[in-house]
């Protein structure tokens, strides 16, 4: 994977394709920064379903045994 920021001076920016990529299909996104700045949430406010289809199914089993021990470790008295 190759990311990079640059500053656009004019509409067009020449795009180099390393020899590996060609014949695959890439994905080309351009954004501005304040835009993607703007769309983070704070760490507090995710929820399991933002992680949805980015964490194994093995991964994901894990967290969640992990997080239902976690809290029921708050519901016990002390």
């Amino acid at each position: 994977m190759i990311r990079t920021i640059v500053r656009a001076e004019k509409q067009q920016i020449k795009l180099d394709i390393p020899k590996e990529y060609i014949g695959k299909e890439i994905e080309i996104t351009y954004i501005p920064l304040e835009e993607v700045n703007q769309e983070r949430q704070p760490l507090s406010s995710k929820t399991m379903k933002d992680f949805w289809g980015i964490l194994s199914d093995d991964t994901a089993t894990k967290l969640h045994t992990h997080i239902t021990k976690t809290r029921d470790e708050w519901e016990r008295n002390i």
